[in-house]
Order: C-alpha cells, then structure tokens, then sequence
C-alpha cells in the first residue's frame, strides 16, 4: 500500500513541478490569503497526526501535500514563512537559492515516512518546485547518491552553504532521520545542482587517514537519548557529539549507542568537510536537542547524555 500511494504523491506533487508566475519577494495584499492557507495547513496536519492508523495518516498527508501546493502557487509564497506550521520544517539556504520543505509520517510500526519539495527561487519570479519522494526502504547502501525520487528522507532543520572557488557551491544538510522504536538516526547530507537537477550525496566527508571519504554521514544511536548535531558559527564547524557504545561487547548494536561527553566536527578545508576529533565548545549544546529525540511523542524526556 505505501509504495502505490508513494507513485500516487509522486503524480500529484510533479503535476506543479511545471513553472508558473509568482513573484520573488513579499506584498502586503497576499498575506491574508498565505494566512488562511496557513490554518488550512496546520488544521490537516494536527488531524495528520491525531488519526489512528497509517492508512489514516496517509489519507489526511495526501489532503495536506495538495494543501500546501496550492498555497504555493500563489504569489509571494517563497518570501512566506509558515511560522505557525509546527509540524513541518522550512529551512532557506543563506544565499535565498531554495528553501526544502521537509516532513514526516509515523507509522503504526515505528517507523517514519518522510515527504517534502524544493522551491527554487528563481531570478525571474516563476514557482519551481521539485517533489521529494522517500527511498530509504530501498537504499541499501546509504552512501549511494541521490535524487528527487531516490532521496534518503528526513526532517532538515539547517543548511551551510560551501564555495568553492570556480564552482556552484553545494549545501551541506543537517536533518532528523528518525528510525524505528529503538534507535534514533540523524544525517549529514548534500545538496548540489547539476544540469539544473537536484543531487543527493557528494564525496566531501573526509575521515581519519586512510578512510573512504562519504556521500553522507549517518548518526543512530538510542531512542531515549539526544545528540547534538548543528553549525557552530563561532567555530565555523560542523559540531556534533561522539557517539560510543555503553561498553565494548554491545559495539555496533546502535540502541546501546549514547554520546560519550566528547565533541567532534567537520571543518570545511579545501572544499571538503574534514573530521576533527575531540572539539572543546564553549557553547551550550543545540537547543533543538529536546525536539529531535521523537517529535511524534513530545512527552518522550530526553537523557542528555550517558
């Protein structure tokens, strides 16, 4: 049943892929009409989660995907923050090149189905969207790159740009992978447009000496946990805590995996994102820790660390 209702979001969200007229930055005169698309939206996704079963959830996220579309259509809507939409993530890049719209659907199993689209924005105003399908059930290896209906789902709450002289710059994407009812997973994923398509994955995660360098980074560790995995301006790095086993005979069983107090990072050296270990921060950890530990479950406490 989800493969045949994947095809059926994948015809209706590439039915508006085509380019139509909207307009690059903000007028007063849409704003009432982007707030009531607004509360359309938060109305379906609130039932979205509320309905009982997985067939449910998937009516209600196919009402809410043609929703949102249509409110995407209209004037103005890059320049649209959908503030009060909780349930979603909208995160633009830096340079105002695209934003990604990414969601989740829990499953009665456990799991998670993730949906979402790119909106470019385009120099001449017109609305070019490109429709996200969620493959992982299918992705064997999570090295492998990407597209649009090859996409290794998840839930993305920031972007780094990274330029490289001479070249497009691509875009490193941090998102909540979710999993199952034992570990959690998080990412590092990029983003970059080749022929004016979107790719998924690229070789730039260099690790320790002698290791093969990654099209992503994935994170599991236990459900009950948190970890931080965020920018660090003030360092320029890309910070997240180290995850290590309880003890050495639970190694490579990832729901006894928890953060070990230590920090390591990725710092952009010569167009790539090397491994630095043991980062001493300053800050406070990311204050979306509490969010991503299960944001279907929000009584779910985090133990912040192990």
């Amino acid at each position: 049943m989800t493969r045949r209702f994947a095809t059926f979001l994948l015809i209706l969200l590439s039915a508006v892929t085509l380019s139509s007229n909207a307009q690059h930055s903000f007028e007063f005169n849409n704003g009432p009409i982007m707030n009531r698309f607004q509360d359309s939206l938060i109305r379906i996704s609130d039932d979205m989660f509320n309905a009982s079963t997985t067939g449910e959830r998937f009516a209600k996220n196919a009402v809410f995907i043609k929703t949102l579309v249509n409110s995407l259509k209209t004037q103005t809507s890059f320049s649209y923050p959908f503030d009060s939409l909780k349930r979603i993530s909208i995160v633009k890049s830096p340079d105002n090149a695209f934003r990604l719209i990414t969601w989740f659907v829990p499953l009665d199993d456990g799991t998670y189905r993730f949906f979402g689209t790119i909106q470019m924005g385009t120099k001449d105003g017109k609305l070019k969207l490109y429709p996200l399908i969620d493959n992982t059930d299918n992705i064997s290896d999570v090295n492998v790159l990407g597209n649009t209906k090859n996409w290794f789902g998840a839930r993305y709450y920031e972007i780094m740009p990274v330029i490289v002289s001479g070249r497009q710059p691509y875009y490193v994407l941090i998102g909540w992978k979710g999993n199952n009812t034992k570990t959690t997973k998080k990412v590092l994923d990029v983003l970059s447009f080749e022929k004016d398509e979107p790719i998924f994955g690229k070789a730039v995660f260099e690790g320790p000496k002698g290791a093969v360098v990654k099209n992503r980074v994935v994170f599991e560790y236990n459900k009950l946990n948190s970890m931080t995995l965020t920018l660090d301006k003030s360092i320029n790095m890309l910070v997240f805590d180290h995850l290590a086993p309880f003890s050495e005979d639970m190694k490579g069983n990832f729901e006894y995996y928890a953060s070990d107090l230590s920090f390591d990072a990725y710092k952009i050296v010569n167009g790539k994102l090397k491994l630095v270990e043991n980062v001493e921060l300053k800050n406070d950890p990311n204050n979306m820790d509490e969010l991503y530990v299960d944001p279907k479950d929000k009584k779910t406490k985090a133990i912040k660390k192990l």
